[in-house]
């Protein structure tokens, strides 16, 4: 029997768990202590997952120690927020096991990517991205998904398929840690973009355009910072773009449709009352965009409704079809050859 912790009791944290549990030693935690006495009595995640029952099987707990040295032999994996990675990271002791990451964004303030942020804070930490299309209530309610894990380390890859993988979820391995990071992270800021197209009624055709050229987007960026092109064809690219661009589900989708119906930014982060990563995330995708000397249009539309600068329908504008000429600075990224994973 595989032994995994699993630290965060968000909605992905804990439809991890419940899926896991049956089958695995699985220990759950949770920062707030009330929260675990809740969650122990109702066997449910009111806050979250309402609507999912947790497994009698399942611990929960919020010693943060003790969770980490019950995995000892075993996976973690980290189910917070991108702000809060680094946090946990820095928290692991030297000899932890292989440890696994949920969250897709790039970091506020340094613009980094989850395996760079690792880089930085945790250097011998065996680590790795679970990424790819997937609403948590779906997992919880133990509906057929598909992800990646992705890890420059083949083993930590055997080891989250080992741990992970059932029936209703099957997890595939990637060596293209950065391409699958590319791809969970930029498909929220074009979801909003998606959201703000369905909101204005531009139509069908039009939001089918947006998510090609998102595609594309997304592609050109991860090219830039090193990743394997045909990564974007796979489950961390294209598949989590198309769902998270079109599912009623999606949290940055539903941004981006209250931003074209008018409703404040502010209003629209209290009332959402869980993380949409894009809206923090827009701004670094812009700026590591800028860096490398990368087009990215759409991203750069959406960063301008956020940030105040354009209202959605002047935002539009970006979402519509480019003129003939102009700038040939990025050349168009092509699909046609690439091998789909």
């Amino acid at each position: 029997m595989d032994i995994v912790a699993i630290l965060g009791a968000g909605a992905w944290g804990t439809a991890l768990a419940i899926n896991t549990s049956p089958r695995h030693a699985t220990r759950l935690w949770a920062r707030d202590e009330q929260q675990v006495q809740r969650m122990q009595a109702l066997r449910r995640n009111e806050r979250y997952l309402p609507d999912a029952a947790l497994p009698e099987s399942l611990q929960i707990s919020s010693d943060f120690d003790a969770s980490v040295e019950h995995a000892r032999d075993g996976l973690i994996v980290i189910a917070t927020p991108m702000s809060g990675l680094g946090d946990m990271l820095k928290r692991l002791p030297s000899d932890a096991p292989g440890v696994l990451w949920l969250c897709k964004g790039f970091q506020e303030g340094t613009g980094w990517l989850g395996h760079e942020v690792a880089r930085a804070v945790c250097p011998g930490c065996r680590v790795g991205v679970l990424s790819g299309p997937s609403f948590a209530i779906e997992v919880a309610h133990g509906q057929p998904t598909a992800l990646v894990a992705a890890s420059v380390d083949a083993a930590l890859g055997d080891e989250a398929v080992a741990a992970l993988h059932s029936d209703n979820l099957r997890i595939y391995t990637s060596s293209d840690p950065v391409g699958v990071e590319v791809g969970g992270a930029v498909k929220n800021v074009l979801a909003i973009a998606t959201g703000i197209a369905d909101g204005m009624r531009l139509g069908l055709n039009a939001r089918a355009a947006l998510i090609t050229r998102g595609l594309a987007e997304m592609t050109r960026l991860g090219l830039a910072l090193g990743a394997q092109a045909e990564t974007f064809m796979g489950l961390s690219g294209l598949g989590d773009l198309v769902l998270t661009a079109t599912g009623d589900l999606s949290r940055n989708r539903k941004v981006g449709l209250l931003l074209a119906q008018g409703t404040p930014l502010p209003q629209i982060l209290r009332e959402l009352g869980h993380v949409a990563e894009g809206v923090y995330s827009a701004a670094m995708v812009l700026r590591r965009a800028k860096a490398r000397n990368v087009e990215m249009p759409i991203t750069e539309a959406v960063v301008a409704v956020l940030e105040g600068r354009a209202t959605p329908r002047q935002a539009v504008g970006a979402f519509r079809p480019r003129p003939p000429f102009g700038s040939r600075r990025n050349p168009p990224v092509t699909f046609e050859a690439m091998p789909v994973r």
